[in-house]
């Protein structure tokens, strides 16, 4: 069994209602029979019966609750949620019924704050702001949360690295260039979804293009100074750095690199300095290593509601689901 399909039996021994709001795309559709199909998760869809009928066309989401977003008969108490949880903005009611009615990511996130549904999952074609906006205005943080980011999960085949092949990286979607304070808090909510994923201790690489004082620049000082912050607000973290990737991952140059660290040549969570760079890699190991990518997967949200990217595929839908049931398990 494949990693991803332990995640997939994971989600389905306690089956959690996952709302997707993209009835737009036809890769929604393919995604949601795959879902219903397997038993990963019960499935709320919102869109007209024009778009079902359109993009749902050849695929069986018979197993799906549809949500009418101009004709729900919960419409109402949806629109007063919104209107409280705005009021200090001023919000009307008919303000509340036209965002809704066009944007469905906000109905999405509604029917979750509501209770009716236990995660989210967007961005095959919107944008991460998109998707992230309204959670933020209507689920928000979760308690205690310092910053909310985005990591994606990495199955890289015949990968001798990391948890045979399967790493976190972050921030791959969200920080465009977090201090030291915002990366040590992602190196500490990374290692934390790494762990609920795996069950496997994580083991944290602070990356760079230096290794241990190798290279001089603010750049570096800043990875420094959040890997001190890393080990002092999580004292019981294995993580360390500032590590080059190669330092991160090979045993052998690791110990030349880093001679004592027991994170250096077995990284399995990588906290990347700055989006740029989270991003690029990600993608970079996506496309040549063929790897799958599951994200972006949002850390520090009350409720989970996650991203995609805009180029996946179906299966990449499918996957992020289950992680979505899963965080909603360990809610």
């Amino acid at each position: 069994m494949g990693f991803i399909d332990t995640i997939k039996a994971r989600a389905k021994s306690d089956k959690k209602t996952i709302v997707l709001p993209e009835s737009m795309d036809k890769r929604t559709f393919e995604a949601a029979e795959k879902i219903l199909k397997e038993g990963i998760a019960n499935l709320i869809i919102i869109g007209t019966p024009e778009q079902i009928a359109e993009n749902g066309k050849g695929f069986d989401i018979s197993g799906a609750t549809i949500v009418d977003p101009f004709n729900d008969p919960n419409k109402q108490k949806y629109i007063d949620l919104f209107v409280e949880l705005r009021k200090s903005k001023g919000l009307t009611a008919e303000e509340a019924k036209t965002t809704i009615e066009t944007d469905y990511m906000y109905y999405a996130c509604l029917i979750c704050k509501a209770g009716d549904a236990d995660g989210a999952v967007s961005g095959a074609c919107h944008s991460t702001a998109n998707t992230i906006r309204p959670c933020l205005q209507l689920i928000k943080t979760k308690p205690g949360t310092k910053l909310v980011s985005a990591f994606f999960l990495m199955q890289v085949p015949d990968c001798e690295y990391g948890e045979d092949g399967i790493f976190v990286f972050s921030d791959c979607g969200l920080n465009q260039n977090p201090t030291a304070e915002e990366l040590a808090a992602i190196a500490g909510s990374s290692a934390a979804s790494f762990k609920m994923l795996t069950g496997k201790e994580p083991k944290v690489a602070m990356l760079s293009y230096s290794s241990m004082g190798s290279a001089k620049h603010d750049d570096v000082t800043k990875v420094q100074e959040a890997t001190k912050i890393a080990k002092e607000n999580y004292p019981d973290l294995l993580v360390d750095g500032e590590l080059q990737l190669d330092a991160a991952l090979v045993p052998s140059v690791g110990s030349s690199k880093a001679p004592g660290s027991a994170v250096a040549g077995h990284a399995n969570t990588l906290i990347f300095p700055n989006l740029d760079a989270g991003n690029i890699g990600y993608k970079l190991v996506q496309r040549l290593a063929k790897a799958d990518a599951y994200g972006p997967v949002l850390q520090g949200i009350a409720m989970p509601v996650n991203d995609l990217s805009r180029g996946c595929f179906s299966d990449d839908i499918v996957g992020v689901v289950a992680i979505t049931a899963l965080q909603a398990q360990n809610k």
